[in-house]
Parts: C-alpha cells; sequence; structure tokens
C-alpha cells in the first residue's frame, strides 16, 4: 500500500468513526434538549462545562500538535523502548499538572463561574459552582486521554483513538433515554464525568499492548521534556485565545435573555460537525504530506498540496454553507423542538445557525493554513493571528450585541474568523511567495456557482413542494431528507460539469 493510500485510508476510518460518533453526539443532544430543554438549566450546565474543560482542552491542542512528531523522534532514535519511557515521563508530568488544575479549580469555582457567566446570580450562580465542581475530574480523564492519544496516533493505531468517541456517547445515552426519567440536570454532570473515564478507558487495552506499564518514576531532565515545553508555548497561547472568544461570548450571553447560552451552543455544535467530520479528515491527510514536504526544502510540492487541501475544503464548506443557512430552522425543528424545547428555543437556535454558518468557510480554512504554519515550524504567526481574533471578536461583539442579541454575538465569531483567514493567506503569500490565489478563487467561483443552484433546489423542494404536499413532522423529515440528497446530487453533478478537478480526491481511496 503506497504512503498516500494509507494516509487516505487511515483519514477515511477517521471520518467514518467520527461521523459516527457526531451522530451519536447529535443525538444526545437533542435527547439533553427534549429533557431539560434550552433555559435555565442548560445554560448553566454548559457554562460549567465549559469551566470545567476550557484549560484542558487548550492544554489538550498544544499536547496534539507537539507530541506526535517527538514520540516519532524518539521512536526513530531510541526504538519503542525509549518511546515508553518518555509517555511515563509526559504521562505523569500531565498527570501531577491536571491534579493542580482540578485542586485550583474546585478552590476559585466561584470566581471562574462569575467571570464566564457575569450575569448568573443566586440559585443558578450556586448551581453552576456546584456542577462545575462536580465536573472537574473530566479535567484529569481529558489530560491522560491526550497523552495515550499521542502515543497511539504516532505510532500509526488510529483506531483506539478514533472510536473513543462512541463510548463516551453511549453513556449520554443510555441515561437520557433509560434512566432521565425525572430532568436532573446535577445526575447530567455526575453522567458527564463517567462519560469522560470510558472514553479515556477504551484507549488503556492498546497502550498496554505496546508493552507500557505504568511507573510512578518521572525525570523532569529529560531533554525531550525541555523540548515539548518550548514548542508547546506558542500553541498554547494561541489555543488559549481560541477558548478566550468561548469565554466572551457565554459571559454577554449570559447578560441576555434565558436560552441565550443554550441556542448558541446547539447551534455551533450543528456547524462545528461539518468541521469535526469532514475538514479535520482532510487535515489529517495533508498535514503529513506538508510536513514530509517542508523536511525536504521542496516549497513548490508544500504550495502544490495547500491548494489541493484548500480546494477540496472549499468543495465541502461552501455547499454546506449555503444548506444550513436554507435548511437551519427546519433542521433544528425536526431534530430539537419537542417537550421542553420549544417553539422560542427552535427560532433561537437556528438563527444562530445561520450566522455560524457564514464563518464556516473562514474557519475550516483557518484550521487549515494553521497546519501549514506549523508545517513550515512557524507557530508564532498562528497565534499572533489568534489574539488579532479575540480582539476582533470582542469588539464586534460589543457593537453588534445590542443590535442583534445572541445571534450578534454568532455573527461576530463568523466575521473574526474570516477576516484572520485572509489575514493568514497574506502572510502566507509573504513568506513562501505566490501560493495560486487565482487558482483558489477558480474553484471558489466554480463550487458557489453550483451551491447556488442546488440552494435554489432544495428550496424549492422543502419549502414550495413541503406547502402542497403537507405539514407533519414524518413528511418535513421526508422532504428535509429528500432536498439534502437531491440538492447533493445536483452539486456534485454541476460540479463534474464545471471540471473541478480536485472532486475526485475525496472520493478516491
Amino acid at each position: 500500500m503506497s504512503k498516500k493510500r494509507e494516509i487516505a485510508g487511515n483519514a477515511l476510518m477517521i471520518s467514518i468513526f467520527t461521523l459516527m460518533s457526531k451522530g451519536l453526539g447529535f443525538i444526545r443532544e437533542v435527547m439533553i434538549a427534549n429533557k431539560f430543554g434550552s433555559g435555565k438549566e442548560t445554560d448553566t450546565y454548559f457554562v460549567a462545562m465549559t469551566a470545567t474543560v476550557i484549560i484542558m482542552s487548550t492544554l489538550g491542542a498544544a499536547l496534539n500538535t507537539t507530541l506526535i512528531p517527538i514520540f516519532s523522534e524518539i521512536d526513530e532514535k531510541y526504538g519503542r523502548k525509549g518511546k515508553l519511557k518518555y509517555l511515563n515521563n509526559i504521562l505523569n508530568l500531565v498527570l501531577i499538572i491536571t491534579v493542580v488544575i482540578v485542586i485550583f479549580g474546585y478552590i476559585f469555582s466561584p470566581l471562574i463561574i462569575k467571570v464566564l457567566a457575569s450575569g448568573f446570580e443566586g440559585e443558578q450562580f450556586d448551581l453552576a459552582v456546584k456542577l462545575n465542581r462536580i465536573g472537574l475530574p473530566i479535567a484529569v480523564l481529558l489530560g491522560l486521554n491526550y497523552v495515550f492519544s499521542g502515543l497511539l496516533n504516532s505510532s500509526q493505531i488510529f483506531g483506539p483513538p478514533a472510536i473513543s468517541g462512541l463510548p463516551y456517547n453511549f453513556v449520554f445515552l443510555f441515561y437520557l433515554f433509560f434512566l432521565a426519567k425525572e430532568a436532573n440536570i446535577v445526575t447530567l454532570m455526575i453522567v458527564s464525568v463517567i462519560a469522560a473515564l470510558l472514553q479515556f478507558l477504551i484507549l488503556v487495552p492498546a497502550v498496554h499492548h505496546m508493552g507500557y506499564r505504568y511507573s510512578l518514576n518521572i525525570n523532569l531532565r529529560d531533554r525531550y521534556l525541555k523540548r515539548a515545553m518550548v514548542l508547546i508555548g506558542p500553541v498554547l497561547i494561541g489555543s488559549a485565545v481560541q477558548q478566550i472568544n468561548i469565554i466572551i461570548d457565554k459571559t454577554l450571553a449570559s447578560g441576555l435573555i434565558e436560552g441565550s447560552i443554550s441556542a448558541l451552543n446547539y447551534a455551533s455544535k450543528i456547524n462545528d460537525m461539518v468541521i469535526a467530520v469532514f475538514i479535520m479528515a482532510i487535515t489529517t491527510v495533508i498535514f503529513p504530506m506538508l510536513s514530509q514536504a517542508f523536511s525536504q526544502n521542496n516549497n513548490e510540492k508544500v504550495k502544490e498540496i495547500l491548494g489541493q487541501g484548500i480546494n477540496i475544503i472549499l468543495i465541502v464548506t461552501v455547499p454546506a454553507t449555503i444548506g444550513l443557512f436554507i435548511l437551519a430552522e427546519p433542521m433544528v425543528y425536526l431534530f430539537f423542538e419537542r417537550n421542553a424545547f420549544d417553539e422560542l428555543a427552535t427560532y433561537m437556535t437556528s438563527q444562530a445557525l445561520i450566522f455560524y454558518s457564514i464563518g464556516l468557510i473562514g474557519a475550516s480554512l483557518r484550521l487549515m493554513l494553521n497546519r501549514v504554519y506549523y508545517s513550515l515550524q512557524d507557530t508564532k504567526t498562528p497565534m499572533i493571528n489568534g489574539v488579532i481574533a479575540v480582539v476582533i471578536n470582542l469588539v464586534l461583539n460589543l457593537i453588534l450585541i445590542e443590535p442583534m442579541g445572541h445571534v450578534g454575538l454568532a455573527l461576530a465569531t463568523s466575521i473574526s474568523a474570516t477576516v484572520t483567514t485572509i489575514m493568514l493567506f497574506i502572510s502566507l503569500r509573504n513568506k513562501i511567495g505566490p501560493i495560486g490565489l487565482f487558482k483558489y478563487l477558480l474553484c471558489f467561483g466554480k463550487t458557489l456557482a453550483a451551491s447556488l443552484v442546488m440552494g435554489i433546489v432544495v428550496y424549492l423542494i422543502y419549502y414550495k413542494l413541503g406547502a402542497i404536499i403537507g405539514t407533519t413532522k414524518i413528511i418535513q423529515m421526508g422532504l428535509l431528507l429528500g432536498s439534502v440528497a437531491i440538492g447533493a446530487a445536483v452539486y456534485f453533478g454541476l460540479c463534474i460539469v464545471f471540471k473541478v478537478k480536485e472532486l475526485g480526491m475525496i472520493f478516491k481511496r
């Protein structure tokens, strides 16, 4: 099997399992909305979860970027034994750091909640603190999960990390379907901890099979530990500023009408599903190819691979943006609106989704461009770009929140992602020379034309035909699925007519 075919096969597997996990996660969100609605309790839960995982999400992104190349280098020089020795060092260090985070998180939980949700008062504030403290063990479990995943991925063992999201969601679904007869938000947080535990435990057999046996020993003088600390720095700051955007949005949303935080949360998760399933798979394929080309000092190859990756992302995200824009309200209505999730929650969530979808292309391309900079061993530019994104987001939030409410926060996030992506393009061109901008614009023009025709077809089928056929939920679900399927066929057909050459790479295995 050729290297490119092997990478494509692994990426396909990751994409399939991610799609399954995200599908279950979507059902999980639907069930939470069904049981708890979109109001004060869910606002409190989501803020508490953010307070619980925000630091480890930041640290985890940095670990993912730096651990894999270090593990690979150690394996090349010292073999598996040396790699497992380093694993024990980094695992114990992460364990110490996360335990410290939990201790300080417990002590300063009221202050953290006050920062994240300044609008919470009285019983809601007390509940948020209680939920945050219950969920703190998730930070330790996430830290261990990131380390084990880094080891396995560096050893080209992709299966366990790819499926780890499945048991996580199964725990939630088992609780929501069979045990949650009465909505209890405290129990939901306890279930969150159990789910995170199983997500980590599923990685343990694979690591054990590699020959790893845990030891309390730790060598803080290990040069690879020191190197990891140096490499993690800029990436950590870059990841942190991305999390600051989340904090800003939730803090401002906590002062809006009840349900604003939940609406933004549900909408962003629908929007992020496209990125998590498709864009992450594409970058998984492209990143090692970029790194190899850079190690060969072949800038032309870097540009060629970059062009392929960007055009594939455009092929996926342009029609997704049009589709989400047109079908936002029926999607939220059909999948979420029932029981505690009422018409107002549907309206608020769908409007947020529309404005989040505007930034889908920018957010996806930014993820790709960051990988390019990392392959060029430039972690400073993405870090600075991330800081600029926070500033733009904050300024726009303050401008848009009064006239637009929670959807203004979603629009600010989209504009910030788009503007900073353009800045990354400009900076990259200055760094490596012309990057084939005309080819990108040509691909964008073709996919946009095909997407607009697709959008018209989807609109006519769902809204016009739907008005004639009927309005029952079953009929509307059939119309939604049918319009998406026919719209996709029209889109890909037009892409073939327009000779979008990268289309074949998506289906190549």
